[in-house]
């Protein structure tokens, strides 16, 4: 994820066995074989239609029996220090581990990345930070496998190539491992599923580490909605709308073409979460509504073929890639409660910086990119407000307390993992949880799906299996009083 003052470093990481020509070989078997085994949708794309589903609406997928015990309202155990193991030490997990290390009574005990150069370098943070020196794991693809069975890690943190988040998370939670992953957390249907089931029955948290709700803006926005001052909700929307074509094409940002490959096997929303996040924190998605469709539109796939052609030479192994990949895709989704949602994603086509990150309701009106307000009867004459009178009164307790946090992305970064590890901590239940992370990721393949069938409905599953319908905390938590 990104914003306008920060280096791009969504959640990559080394991929490793690297060929001469730049392409990493597992990247292309591992992309390939997901995409050539389908999206995992099964009969979970149909069922019976959910009685809370709007009128209209596509039949609801059908959950699975629980095979466990809910994850809802479920705390951590208290522990003075969170010993963690981070897997995959690329852009992003290199950079945050600076962020795990800032933060008081959490310890690095172990590495992972099959990049032994990267290893070697975050390993010299740790102890640069005074720490002993972490374990490290190096032989091979499957060597995270090795790191998750040790006895001595709290938490898993994962920021490795899209393709390996699912298997990552599925042995941390095996291994007895709370486990946060960078987006997206999974890309099949019937992943999502697994990685609900396996939480529920290892009595393990898996969540989407999403940045963007800690964002400032997002958080300050959070706090007017939950007291009132949007008036009732009725719209949001959110983006990944971020020019990313110089760095998919580079040999030396990304290890090999993971990222860049994803085009060639899907057309939906390859990364919702930054935006989705966000606003379903403003609605209550899980906590009182729920999201039940989704409805997504594609257009041609032309940008990264029109900038190879324009900056590649011949010769280079992208000139094999058939790009299907919509430039840009626009998602509406619905709620139970008969909002709407639009999200929408573009890393294709020449453009500002964007998460759109906007909300509307009876009184007024947010949008991001720029920050402008309109609030009834704060405003008048159809003129924006000033969005930075409301900071005193509204932001979080969390910008409050930490005014000025190190780290990218304007210090939300931070202020996540400061937040993770203070749940873990005091032994509190974890601002998300594996039903956000699942409904924030399900547009992946349901929006690919939507586009092939020309934006027919898709039925966005109950994660929750009912459980939506209770209010409960989220992110607009309260300041801990121990």
């Amino acid at each position: 994820m990104h914003d306008e003052h920060a280096i791009p470093n969504p959640d990559e990481s080394a991929t490793p066995d690297d060929s001469a020509d730049g392409t990493s070989r597992r990247a292309v078997l591992r992309t390939a074989g997901i995409a050539g085994a389908g999206l995992g949708l099964g009969s979970l794309a149909g069922g019976t239609a959910h009685a809370d589903a709007p009128q209209g609406a596509p039949a609801a997928a059908q959950a699975p029996p629980r095979k466990g015990k809910t994850m809802v309202g479920v705390p951590f155990e208290r522990r003075s220090t969170v010993r963690v193991g981070i897997v995959g030490l690329g852009n992003r997990g290199g950079s945050m581990i600076d962020l795990f290390l800032a933060v008081p009574g959490v310890r690095v005990v172990a590495l992972c990345d099959p990049v032994k150069d990267k290893t070697a370098a975050a390993a010299k943070k740790v102890t640069a930070a005074g720490q002993p020196a972490p374990a490290t794991y190096t032989k091979g693809d499957h060597d995270f496998e090795n790191l998750c069975k040790r006895g001595d890690i709290d938490f898993v943190y994962v920021a490795t190539p899209w393709d390996w988040h699912f298997d990552m998370a599925k042995t941390a939670m095996l291994n007895g491992k709370h486990v946060g992953v960078e987006c997206p957390i999974a890309l099949q249907l019937d992943q999502l599923w697994e990685l609900v089931d396996l939480s529920e029955r290892t009595r393990r948290h898996c969540m989407q580490l999403e940045n963007c709700c800690y964002g400032k803006n997002e958080m300050r926005v959070l706090r007017m909605a939950h007291a009132g001052k949007f008036g009732d909700l009725l719209h949001g929307a959110g983006a990944y709308n971020h020019d990313l074509r110089g760095l998919m094409f580079d040999p030396d940002y990304y290890e090999g073409p993971w990222r860049r490959l994803w085009h060639t096997r899907l057309r939906g929303d390859l990364y919702p979460n930054h935006g989705f996040g966000p606003v379903s924190n403003y609605m209550d998605i899980n906590r009182g509504d729920r999201v039940t469709h989704i409805s997504s539109f594609g257009t041609p796939a032309l940008g990264l073929a029109e900038y190879r052609k324009a900056h590649m030479p011949a010769g280079d192994p992208s000139w094999k890639e058939t790009y299907i990949e919509s430039d840009r895709t626009i998602s509406l989704l619905q709620t139970a409660k008969g909002r709407v949602i639009r999200l929408e994603h573009d890393v294709s086509t020449p453009h500002p910086y964007s998460r759109i990150n906007s909300l509307g309701g009876t009184k007024g009106v947010f949008e991001d990119y720029p920050e402008r307000i309109y609030l009834e009867p704060d405003h008048t004459n159809d003129e924006w407000g000033d969005f930075g009178k409301y900071a005193e009164e509204f932001d979080h307790w969390l910008w409050k307390e930490h005014a000025n946090p190190p780290g990218g992305h304007g210090g939300m970064d931070y202020i996540m993992v400061f937040r993770l590890m203070q749940t873990m901590q005091l032994g509190i239940v974890p601002d998300f949880d594996v039903y956000d992370a699942a409904t924030w990721t399900s547009p992946v393949p349901l929006s690919h799906l939507s586009i092939k069938a020309k934006g027919a409905p898709q039925a966005i599953p109950d994660f929750t299996r009912g459980l939506w319908k209770k209010a409960r905390p989220g992110v607009d938590s309260e300041k801990p009083k121990a």
